[in-house]
């Protein structure tokens, strides 16, 4: 069994019918866990927003996260008009067939669009060219080196991800650290995250989850698999004719990201923390360049000498601790297997929460 089929219905529900999880998310709110209409579920995610403009009245912009995969495709369409701008960050590790997309539905929708780019690059950090600025060793080792694995997951999360949008928040309000609490303004960040997308996101995702002068929203959070495909047959185009770029064949119709359907996801990041197996092949039969890049710097690392100097490979002596996956990052996590069956054993009561934490500590 799946990690996901303890929470998702099995088979495609009809059109029209109401579709919830088969388990209740431990941060739903009171009467979250109901089973709702694909339009229902539209009308819950405008609701998400309203009610955390009232609740954050200090809030000054809204900004629709756009990663170019179907989830935040799906997002920015069901809210379009209701946020101020795009972001896009661009972390130069994607396939640039990902940032061109995000770029050309902003323009064909008239949307105002931030790229944001990482300060330090991932080629520095895999070559060692960035030197940590805390700790013991500040301003005499790098902070990483080497192509990651699991354990730098969050390394390259902060510095790839996290980084770029603190930098935009700033850039937009300032220092308020002088400021009253009372005074001080926060943005909204809109993602695309569910509690149906894995078992992490199912345990941890919240609809309004305010951090600092950041308010995360993630209207979506209570929508299933099937309002996800409901929504897109509804809304994309299907006719049987040479469509246009994009799919945006028609006034208001959903956006196709096509890296999407070559490769299953948006692309827009490959740090390689969380590669499958085989996965360089395949985005080299589709994105050659993409694959090329990644393999010059695999080049460039075994030059060095730097042992880790695979991409998409476990360093050499790296346990088996990972890290969580960060906001952003849906498709940054473990590969399906043993260690999601423990978390299965855990959420249903078979082992305690200390049982658990022994199984999963690092070797």
């Amino acid at each position: 069994m799946s990690a996901r089929s303890s929470r998702q219905p099995a088979g495609d529900m009809f059109p029209g019918m109401p579709d919830l999880l088969t388990k209740k998310p431990p941060k739903a709110e009171d009467g979250e866990h109901v089973a709702r209409t694909l339009d229902e579920a539209i009308a819950r995610s405008h609701e998400i927003l309203d009610e955390a403009l009232a609740t954050y009245p200090e809030v000054v912009g809204v900004f629709w996260l756009s990663s170019g995969g179907n989830d935040s495709g799906n997002l920015g369409h069901v809210l379009r008009g209701r946020y101020d701008a795009v972001l896009h960050v661009n972390t130069g590790t994607g396939i640039q067939e990902t940032t061109q997309y995000v770029r050309d539905v902003a323009a064909a929708w008239g949307d105002s669009l931030h790229e944001l780019h990482p300060k330090n690059s991932y080629e520095d950090l895999v070559l060692g060219r960035v030197v940590g600025n805390r700790g013991p060793n500040a301003g005499i080792k790098p902070l990483w080196q080497g192509f990651p694995g699991p354990v730098a997951h969050g390394v390259m999360y902060r510095h790839l991800k996290d980084e770029p949008l603190m930098r935009f928040r700033r850039g937009l309000l300032g220092d308020q650290r002088s400021l009253p609490h009372k005074q001080r303004k926060r943005i909204i960040y809109l993602g695309g995250m569910r509690w149906a997308e894995t078992e992490r996101r199912f345990r941890n995702a919240e609809a309004i989850d305010p951090a600092g002068s950041i308010v995360w929203v993630s209207p979506l959070v209570h929508w299933t698999d099937a309002h996800m495909r409901e929504y897109r047959a509804r809304h994309r185009c299907q006719q049987d004719h040479e469509h246009a770029k994009h799919r945006l064949c028609f006034d208001r119709a959903l956006p196709l990201n096509e890296v999407t359907e070559h490769i299953h996801m948006s692309g827009e990041c490959l740090c390689g923390a969380y590669a499958k197996p085989g996965e360089l092949d395949e985005i080299e039969f589709f994105y050659p360049e993409t694959a090329a890049r990644l393999k010059a710097l695999e080049q460039e690392a075994t030059a060095a000498g730097i042992k880790a100097c695979r991409w998409g490979q476990k360093p050499p002596g790296e346990g088996n601790g990972s890290t969580t996956a960060g906001r952003l990052c849906s498709s940054c996590v473990a590969i399906p297997g043993q260690d999601d069956l423990i978390d299965q054993w855990r959420d249903s009561g078979l082992i305690t929460p200390e049982q658990h934490a022994a199984f999963t500590r690092p070797a």
